[in-house]
């Protein structure tokens, strides 16, 4: 969730709306060259400086979540940190530019191109003639083609996470010259671009000993601006220091220290002058707001709240002794704790917030394996009984940001194959999901049986695992979190851990369910008395509802359409838990209750999305450049395995249907680029038709960085450049950043 992502799927249509497609059919054929992909709806924040500007020199200490367990960007386990560590020592053939597009990259390609297409595919690569590695070897043929025999599939000993592309490779061979290299594909493949970025040395790749093994704790050969000094995992850290071979523009920076910092821990640790770069919550951003005197959104409503709530939380003392001594304490630890707080605003001056957004969104989660939400109309119902609009205000509004609904499942702004499909599915409407429901079965009050002990509404789980725990006073917890206004909530900001593929965990067997995890059930906050109930307790007949009042509770077959709403409990994610209480009431306006569950982030992914315990769940999913290659096993129609199981692949939602996926085979498989994005377009209207998964918004990316650092912050799309990196030169000025305007 992206987690980084990468990792995270049958469905039971009704015959009503088993033309999933046919419903898209007004909107596809809208999609045409007239479509326009649009701009990035928040540009990078990264204080951009020219190179002279730049000192020459000086080490920069940046958080990271973990240091990885592998360096091999193609293992189960990699990370965001794998791929952080990969860009800056390992060659990439392209890289992304601010709107999230492949663009050549000139340190190691002069250039790259189609030159056949008949028979086959034939992609001529010709490098830059300076391009070695640390060890004087020359970057060439002999390393792609270690590559793909790595990442072809064909040769099980090489424990791979993925061979997309590579698979489709025919040979790789030396061309007119040692700077050239000829790729031929067996079949034609339209995200060769996406090849051989990162390229490994054929030191890595050569041998399954050694790719398995050799480069999960270190890279003997590299060739980037940087290279890989030391793995220290007892201190949490990796040093990355000048390429003395590299043949590029140098690095500014002397050496990068990435240490490993618990994201509630890097506002202290920013505070004490350990770090100069950290992505960071809201609370932390306002706090750096706060002690700059800024008076953006960042330090309106809700800074007060978080400094006074550090203050109360230094200033416990003791209840024992006598009332006066009990006073002295109180008063000492009061001085102490404004003197603490006025220290680390003093601290914290000399950071700023850089802002944008991140390449991923947000989305909501049906899962349509079995239950009601089974039903396609009850998805769709789901839907549109969601104000998208309404729920993206509610996370990027307060940071300042562009509060835009993310129109698609394959893209995002400013990327080519944007386009807003959301129309297939339909906007926020209550009469329209009212009518999905009903038609469904669905109705209003319906006779609902009691049950044996232990069963439980449609669509709730049957048994409560050790440990569970409810509410005392019966409401749920995502509504308490929505409703306590005068609370330390955090408005907007990261909603939590869960970037698919950025967890730094492998899935376990994705083609599998998995056991079930313990969880906390909270109640439904809605008490709903019978009809003879105290007198006067009930509006005589026909008076109107007041605006935004909850429907009446629906059943079918003696059951009450009751949702699992299962959500992480750590402290990252108060802005997710945020949203799903403004969920639960627009579902609630049409009928639709739900039970919120909070687990543990540890089993949030692992024991309940990956393994379908859940009906509705929030988690994010990256952008990619190649959306027909990542994007396929995330809606591939699930397939029943002969032992009963069901393979998802990475479909958590296990909606998936058979116009999908042969959509996505057509764009993987076409050269032409118009055709290719039209059929991408295509594939993502149907995908919004069956409504397996709601996208939200986009998320925001809050990067605290001192003042002086400058080409670093918050990159949005693009891909870091790490040689121009560096502190700004004594006097020198840079434009102002998007965030202080």
């Amino acid at each position: 969730m992206s987690h980084d992502g990468l990792g995270p799927r049958a469905v039971m249509r009704s015959v009503a709306f088993l033309t999933a497609g046919a419903l898209a059919v007004p909107l596809l054929s809208a999609c045409s060259a007239e479509d326009k992909a649009g701009k990035p709806l928040a540009a990078q924040d990264i204080a951009p400086a020219a190179r002279a500007q730049i000192t020459d020199g000086g080490t920069l200490r940046w958080a990271v979540d973990a240091v990885p367990e592998t360096l091999n960007t193609f293992q189960a386990d990699a990370d965001a940190t794998t791929t952080r560590v990969a860009q800056a020592v390992l060659p990439s053939m392209y890289r992304l530019d601010a709107s999230g597009r492949p663009r050549l990259n000139p340190d190691f390609l002069e250039s790259a191109k189609v030159v056949d297409t008949e028979p086959r595919q034939v992609v001529l690569y010709r490098l830059n003639q300076q391009a070695v590695w640390s060890d004087g070897r020359e970057i060439g043929a002999a390393d792609f083609a270690a590559q793909w025999r790595a990442l072809s599939g064909k040769d099980s000993a090489y424990w791979t996470a993925r061979n997309a592309g590579y698979d489709r490779i025919e040979k790789i061979e030396r061309g007119a010259n040692d700077l050239e290299v000829r790729v031929t594909f067996a079949r034609p493949y339209a995200d060769w671009q996406s090849l051989f970025s990162p390229l490994y040395p054929k030191e890595v790749m050569g041998t399954p000993d050694a790719f398995n093994d050799g480069a999960r704790r270190k890279l003997k050969v590299t060739a980037g601006p940087f290279s890989l000094k030391q793995v220290d995992r007892e201190k949490d850290r990796i040093r990355l220091t000048r390429n003395p071979r590299w043949w590029g523009r140098p690095a500014k920076l002397t050496e990068i220290v990435l240490t490993a910092v618990p994201r509630d821990e890097r506002a202290g640790r920013l505070a004490e002058g350990d770090l100069d770069v950290a992505e960071i919550d809201p609370a932390a951003a306002r706090s750096i707001d706060s002690a700059a005197g800024a008076a953006g959104p960042l330090s309106g409503p809700g800074a007060g709240r978080t400094a006074a709530k550090a203050l109360r939380s230094w200033t416990v003392v003791d209840a024992g002794g006598s009332a006066e001594d009990r006073n002295v304490h109180a008063r000492e630890n009061l001085r102490r704790a404004v003197a603490a707080w006025e220290w680390r605003k003093r601290e914290l001056r000399g950071y700023e917030v850089r802002k944008s957004l991140e390449p991923a969104y947000t989305q909501l989660a049906l899962n349509g394996a079995d239950g009601p939400l089974a039903d396609e109309r009850v998805r769709r119902a789901v839907a549109r009984a969601l104000d998208r609009e309404e729920l993206a205000k509610v996370v990027l509004k307060p940071l300042g940001l562009p509060a835009v609904p993310v129109g698609s499942h394959l893209a995002l702004s400013g990327q080519e194959a944007y386009a807003d499909n959301s129309g297939a599915l339909g906007g926020q409407d209550t009469e329209e999901a009212q009518a999905l429901l009903a038609d469904a079965g669905w109705v209003p009050g319906g006779p609902v049986k009691k049950g044996e002990k232990g069963e439980k509404a449609a669509g709730s789980e049957g048994e409560k695992s050790d440990g569970e725990k409810k509410t005392g006073d019966g409401e749920k917890k995502a509504d308490r979190d929505d409703k306590s206004e005068g609370g330390d909530k955090s408005e907007g900001g990261d909603d939590g851990t869960y970037i698919v593929g950025q967890d730094g965990k492998a899935p376990t067997d994705h083609g599998r369910d998995h056991e079930t995890h313990g969880r906390q059930l909270a109640q439904d906050g809605k008490q709903y008395l019978n009809r003879q109930g105290a007198p006067g307790a009930y509006a005589p007949r026909g008076t109107a509802a007041p605006a935004g009042a909850a429907r009446e509770a629906l059943a079918k077959d003696g059951k009450a359409l009751t949702l699992r709403f299962v959500l992480p409990a750590g402290p990252g994610s108060e802005s997710l838990r945020l949203v799903a209480g403004r969920i639960t009431r627009m579902l609630d306006k049409v009928g639709i209750r739900t039970e919120t569950t909070k687990v543990s982030d540890e089993s949030y992914f692992k024991d309940h999305i990956a393994s379908g315990e859940y009906d509705l769940a929030l988690y994010s999913w990256p952008a990619s450049a190649f959306p027909a290659t990542d994007a396929r096993p995330i809606y591939a129609k699930p397939v029943p395995g002969a032992d009963g199981s069901l393979s998802v692949e990475q479909n958590y939602t296990r909606v998936g249907t058979d116009q999908v996926d042969q959509l996505f085979d057509q764009a993987v498989s076409t050269l032409d680029k118009e055709e290719g994005r039209s059929l991408i377009r295509k594939a993502d209207a149907r995908i919004w038709a069956a409504a397996g998964s709601i996208p939200l918004y986009q998320r925001p990316q809050l990067t605290a960085v001192r003042k002086n650092l400058v080409n670093i912050g918050a990159f949005g799309f693009q891909t870091p450049v790490y040689e121009d990196m560096g502190f700004l030169e004594k006097g020198a000025k840079v434009s102002v950043s998007p965030s202080q305007k």
